[in-house]
């Protein structure tokens, strides 16, 4: 004879973290104005903000995010910046 099954009940699945998709510009400080753009066609990524009209773009790969073209701009500002000083 088996054993009969328990009647627990399952636990809740995680839900997954949403990352942003709007993000404070590095040049104006306005938060949630810089956007980012998948051309996952083209693979090119593109960075822009509507206030101070900067962008930045960027070769992407499949698994990349806004947020990884996002933080690549951020990287690239701080580079120029200890460069000049």
């Amino acid at each position: 004879m088996g054993k009969r099954k328990s009647t627990r009940p399952k636990p809740p699945s995680k839900k997954a973290m949403k990352l942003d998709k709007c993000f404070t510009c590095p040049f104006c400080n306005h938060p949630g104005t810089v956007e980012c753009d998948m051309d996952r066609k083209h693979m090119i990524g593109q960075a822009f903000c509507y206030i101070c009209k900067e962008s930045y773009s960027t070769i992407i790969n499949r698994l990349s995010e806004p947020i990884d073209v996002y933080h690549e701009w951020i990287d690239e500002c701080e580079r120029v910046n200890n460069f000049e000083a």
